[in-house]
């Protein structure tokens, strides 16, 4: 965990089937709510991703997963969510991402790097829709990110900066954030953003975000709610 860190430059060695196993392996058994095991992946190499998307795999990884919160298989058997789409929809990004973590955890123990995509080549939970369209995603299937997998053709990047431990911890009631910390916080990003993407800023990086949230929102409005599926 200490020694993980988001590659984006990944080198042409190929990752052992057994290896990539043992990745998935590490997903299938996250833990999760009530053991419902509300996830699916979807498992590619360079060849299935251009057949599917129409492109090489982001950063050119070797194996890339997409990771969906996926209510729809229990949904077959029994339903688990009468009239209740966003607690459905919690646990299912809740368990997913959870899988997605112990991906990333056993990949790091195997010495394969990895990155979690939410949007580059429209990988995640920003491209909700398009990716419903290319998965054929039923309902209740959600995607919420990408992670690529590879070996990183340098050395580790650098961690961005973290809160420290006091600053998101507290006992008893909600502690107002330290405003000094959090700007001093807000400064670090700032310069570590500009030191590796040079001619760009962390501001028009949050613009490129922020001007696909409205789709992006409505889109996982209809996904969440559509078919009459609405709280009661």
């Amino acid at each position: 965990i200490l020694n993980r860190r988001s590659v984006r430059s990944f080198a042409a060695d190929e990752i052992p089937d057994d290896g990539f196993a043992a990745i998935l392996e590490a997903g299938r058994l996250a833990p999760c709510t009530v053991n419902l095991q509300t996830w699916s992946f979807a498992v590619f190499d360079d060849r299935s991703w251009r057949e599917t998307f129409g492109g090489v795999l982001p950063f050119r990884a070797q194996l890339a997963v997409v990771i969906l919160a996926d209510t729809y298989r229990v949904r077959t058997i029994q339903e688990a969510f009468p009239h209740s789409p966003l607690v459905e929809y919690t646990v299912g990004v809740m368990n997913a991402s959870l899988a997605a973590m112990n991906m990333n955890a056993a990949a790091e123990a195997l010495g394969v790097s990895s990155v979690m995509l939410s949007e580059t080549g429209r990988t995640g939970l920003l491209d909700a829709s398009y990716l419903r369209e290319k998965l054929e995603l039923p309902e209740g299937v959600v995607p919420l990110m990408t992670i690529v997998f590879g070996y990183a053709r340098s050395g580790s990047p650098p961690m961005p900066p973290k809160l420290p431990l006091n600053e998101i911890c507290f006992t008893g009631c909600y502690r107002q954030p330290d405003r000094e910390v959090m700007e001093d916080w807000l400064a670090q990003m700032r310069a570590g953003f500009k030191a590796t993407n040079p001619r760009s800023s962390l501001e028009a990086q949050l613009q490129h975000y922020i001007a696909k949230f409205d789709q992006a929102e409505a889109d996982l409005q209809a996904m969440v709610f559509r078919d009459g599926r609405t709280s009661q």
